[in-house]
């Protein structure tokens, strides 16, 4: 039993079964909006539970100490979301459904850009025709004609090659970014059931992806895709082949957000996407003057 707000809980492994099948009828699509995404993330965001006055759970959070909260699962009476909006300053990861709502209610809603998702037809991943996708053609061929190569299931028995690329991964790069949750995604995809699939170079592993259905399973959502350095073309391979062994059912692949970060924006338009699933935040229509406990008064 989740605590009914303003009382409120950590996110734990065992909530999955109450929340993933209140997801898993969601069909806008939104990335945020799996059992996976919110507990994989639990830390970066310091997502609690609760519940609302209709028994509905929602979502409380902090970014930088920024108080938050999301509502994937409907929208409350109005005195409640007022109360939310009180406490809370700012809902987000709003869809367009709702942001028109809640704009009817009397709050402003405002266009989160750096986290819209990017939405690509499966079969243009996996194709790759036309000129525009020439050059990631290319990189392909020059990958594959170069290195003696073998792809295989991401299951349970490769888990200790998934875990050797992304700690070759992580060392690489110097980054540690989303390091904690790939490998907690990693060690527990069953619990999870995510899928995905591992790839070799001369029996090395040097890349994988991760991820699972959303949206009703009309679309495939990647919540990791790691390689090592050292191979031209290896990302480009592992996006082409990871979209081409997927189920015909999967109309579409999300391929997440770019959080505002301009290089990555730039590869992921260079895919062509189809479309994007928009994402807002809300704000009390006074949020210029607003303010409260750990907020900013601007979004």
């Amino acid at each position: 039993m989740l605590p009914r707000y303003p009382e409120s809980i950590d996110l734990t492994l065992e909530h999955r079964e109450l929340l993933h099948p209140l997801f898993s009828q969601l069909r806008e699509g939104i990335s945020e909006f799996s059992f996976a995404n919110i507990y994989l993330f639990r830390k970066a965001h310091q997502y609690r539970l609760t519940t609302l006055a209709d028994s509905s759970p929602a979502l409380l959070g902090r970014d930088g100490g920024r108080p938050f909260f999301m509502l994937p699962f409907g929208l409350p009476l109005q005195t409640e979301l007022e109360t939310l909006f009180q406490e809370y300053g700012m809902m987000k990861a709003v869809s367009k459904s709702q942001a028109a709502a809640l704009t009817a209610r009397g709050f402003r809603a405002i266009a989160d850009r750096d986290n819209f998702d990017y939405l690509y037809r499966r079969r243009d991943l996996a194709m790759l025709g036309g000129r525009s996708y020439h050059k990631k053609r290319n990189l392909i061929k020059a990958f594959v004609s170069t290195h003696n190569y073998c792809a295989k299931p991401l299951r349970q028995e490769f888990l200790a090659d998934a875990l050797r690329v992304l700690d070759d991964w992580r060392a690489e790069s110097g980054r540690t970014g989303d390091y904690e949750a790939a490998r907690e995604g990693l060690e527990q995809m069953e619990r999870l059931q995510l899928c995905g699939g591992l790839y070799y170079v001369e029996q090395r592993p040097v890349a994988y992806v991760l991820g699972e259905e959303l949206a009703g399973m009309a679309t495939y959502l990647i919540h990791f895709e790691k390689a090592v350095a050292g191979y031209k073309g290896l990302y480009q391979f592992i996006n082409q082949s990871f979209a081409s062994v997927l189920p015909e059912g999967y109309e579409t692949i999300n391929r997440e957000q770019d959080m505002g970060n301009q290089g990555l924006r730039q590869a992921k338009l260079s895919y062509n996407p189809t479309g994007f699933i928009e994402k807002f935040k809300v704000y009390p229509q006074d949020f210029h003057s607003w303010s409260a406990p750990g907020c900013l008064a601007k979004p």
